[in-house]
């Protein structure tokens, strides 16, 4: 990990604001210094960097609940294009889902997508359809907005129209949900991390009966819990990263599968220790900690709940067998 990356990061973090919808000159920052397309290749306008430095940008930007497309564009769309061969347009990326009728000659389609993040901010959208990939023009489409429970871009688009594709294998979409895992898991590690931070700062400013509440046994008793839900959680995105890294991501499926697991287990149990600890001012539009809050809930079942990752995990278990859980655990053997 890199001490000048994270130094990085957080800067250029620091300087987003807490309004709505697309933080344009945030991401313009982070197209200016490399961060927009970290993991893309130089060809494709990235950096070429590892999993394990887009964990440090997408953790801050959770950290910080910055309103940019990071994983949609680096770790999703982007990726999806470069593997079509297919053009990446400048600006932010996202990537929808839903059913579309695709002409014969794979140049139209037409259908509704659902939920599509940042559709309305995009330069391009992007959908695996089958064995293609679309590259569909946002100024092409209609557009209704709408929103996740974080207040960020979850747009309903109604496609009619021409769109640029290609074939890809089949199975490519195996690692595309699970690269929306581990992007989603590194943003969940870094807001459950950020309102920790913030929780602990409160207890020990606010004072009841005579002393900060942070100095009450009960108090402390559920900052340490929190504390070991972040804990676990950064350690399990940072291991898949790792993981990824050296065997490629359809080799990190466990790993992944587990990280965004236990993020999304850490993200309920944070956000209610925080809200306890703060009391009713913790809930109001005016305090920050919202925006963390309702990222944690809202990116809990985003690219797949704890229960459906479980079942991953679970399939992985029962098909080795008592012989060879312990293997399988550790990586060994």
């Amino acid at each position: 990990m890199s001490a000048e990356l994270t130094d990085l990061a957080e800067q250029v973090f620091a300087s987003r604001d807490a309004g709505v919808g697309f933080d344009a000159a945030l991401w313009a920052l982070l197209d200016e210094t490399g961060l927009a397309r970290l993991t893309l290749p130089a060809e494709a306008g990235g950096s070429g960097a590892t999993f394990v430095d887009a964990a440090v940008v997408l953790a801050a930007a959770g950290a910080h609940a910055a309103r940019v497309p990071l994983v949609e564009t680096d770790v999703q769309a982007g990726w999806l294009l470069r593997t079509a061969e297919i053009p990446l347009p400048d600006g932010p990326l996202t990537l929808g889902s839903g059913d579309l009728d695709i002409a014969r000659t794979v140049r139209r389609a037409a259908g509704v997508l659902h939920r599509v993040p940042w559709a309305r901010a995009a330069a391009g959208i992007v959908v695996l359809a089958g064995d293609h990939v679309l590259l569909i023009d946002p100024a092409a489409v209609s557009i209704t907005d709408g929103t996740n429970l974080a207040e960020e871009p979850r747009d309903t688009v109604v496609v009619d129209g021409p769109v640029t594709s290609s074939s890809v294998d089949e199975h490519i979409g195996t690692e595309l949900r699970l690269r929306g895992a581990l992007g989603r898991a590194h943003l969940l590690a870094g807001a459950a991390r950020a309102a920790l931070a913030a929780t602990v700062r409160y207890a020990g400013e606010r004072v009841q009966f005579g002393r900060p509440i942070g100095r009450f046994q009960a108090v402390q008793q559920q900052l340490a819990i929190a504390a070991a839900e972040v804990a676990s959680a950064g350690a399990a995105a940072q291991a898949a990263a790792r993981v990824a890294d050296a065997q490629g991501v359809p080799g990190a499926q466990l790993p992944i599968a587990m990280a965004k697991a236990r993020a999304s287990e850490a993200a309920g149990v944070v956000a209610r220790i925080a809200h306890q600890v703060h009391g009713a001012i913790g809930f109001t539009r005016e305090h920050d900690l919202r925006l963390l809050t309702t990222r944690l809930w809202a990116w809990r079942d985003e690219d797949g709940s704890e229960a459906e990752w479980h079942e991953v995990v679970g399939d992985a278990a029962l098909a080795v067998g008592p012989d060879g859980l312990w293997p399988l655990v550790t990586g060994t053997p």
